[in-house]
């Protein structure tokens, strides 16, 4: 095992050297931290660097481009040119003015048909390549005025000069001159290392002259309208009543059909009512002429005498006195029963 040292009994005696190497110490970090400070960069989240070296083997601007973060930088000797790397806005707007940093005032537009058009436009862009923009525009914001803010301007009284005024009203027209613009805007910027996102017509104004006749036509268009409306009113009238007329017809058809059937049926149950109560007529006739021929032919049998004999006798019940001539060829007795008997 090492030996163990005893600090207590240590004795480091007078030691006048250690207060500077204390300051020698500190003056050294201090110089690091001042070193480290002024020899470094900051590269934002949101930014890009483009390195210029000043003098030496290196001189001009370097093509690497640098991210966020720090980075050495000798003073003197080069520096770190920042760009933004987020979306940066283009403004021709003339009531942003004031309000907005960069903002431009809105572009008039001469429209193919002899009229003006003042257009509120946005432009949203970005820069796609900073050594592009420093070595063919120079450091700073100056590609903005310089390229974006001139091109975008060219570009758009170009593309949207070739419109008419009422091509303004039409969405679908005034978006895809819109995309065109943003389009051949992209095409002519990308050599500019700068990227456009969107190119947008926020809102427009006609001139005086253009505005009172649209206002003449608006009444014009209200009086045609109010006459397109009414006439339209009046064929929807009469298609209502046609229609009407049509369904006043298929109900008297089918009420015409519903009592021609009533009557069909009614006729075929008198029929059927006729015919039962006929076969019912004869069914009650040959059992009356049966009974009539059962009758005769029992009283055509033997005996048939007394049973007339009977019924005589009921009839003549209740009679007092019967008065018949007893005397000449038809004399009748009524003592003389065997005459009687033989009669029957």
């Amino acid at each position: 095992m090492g030996d163990v040292i005893d600090f207590k009994r240590l004795k480091l005696g007078n030691r006048p050297w250690l207060p500077a190497v204390g300051v020698a110490v500190g003056a050294v970090i201090a110089l690091l931290a001042v070193a480290w400070w002024g020899f470094t960069q900051e590269v934002g989240p949101n930014e890009a660097a483009i390195r210029q070296v000043y003098f030496g083997p290196g001189k001009g601007v370097q093509e690497r481009v640098y991210g966020p973060g720090l980075h050495l930088v000798v003073p003197g000797y080069e520096r770190l040119h920042l760009f933004p790397r987020d979306m940066q806005k283009l403004e021709f707007n003339s009531s942003e003015q004031g309000y907005s940093d960069g903002a431009r005032p809105s572009i008039s537009i001469q429209t193919s048909d002899g009229y003006n058009v003042s257009v509120d436009i946005t432009i949203l862009y970005r820069v796609s390549d900073p050594y592009k923009v420093v070595t063919k525009v120079g450091f700073g914001r100056a590609y903005e005025d310089k390229i974006v803010a001139k091109r975008s301007d060219k570009i758009l009284r170009e593309i949207l000069g070739k419109l008419v005024a009422e091509d303004f009203f039409n969405d679908h027209v005034r978006m895809a001159a819109g995309e065109k613009v943003r389009q051949d805007l992209s095409a002519d910027l990308d050599t500019w290392g700068i990227q456009v996102w969107a190119v947008l017509v926020r809102s427009y104004r006609y001139d005086d002259r253009f505005q009172g006749i649209i206002e003449s036509r608006k009444v014009e268009d209200q009086r045609l309208f109010k006459n397109q409306a009414e006439k339209q009113r009046e064929i929807r009238k009469a298609a209502k009543e046609e229609a009407l007329a049509k369904l006043r017809a298929q109900i008297a058809v089918i009420k015409q059909e519903g009592q021609n059937k009533i009557r069909t049926i009614r006729a075929d149950a008198d029929t059927y009512y006729r015919s039962q109560v006929a076969a019912g007529n004869k069914e009650v006739a040959l059992a009356e002429a049966d009974g009539d021929r059962w009758i005769r032919g029992a009283l055509e049998k033997a005996g048939a005498s007394n049973l007339v004999g009977l019924e005589m006798a009921e009839t003549l019940e209740g009679t007092e006195i019967i008065v018949v001539s007893t005397t000449g060829a038809n004399g009748y007795s009524p003592l003389d029963l065997d005459k009687m008997l033989q009669g029957w």
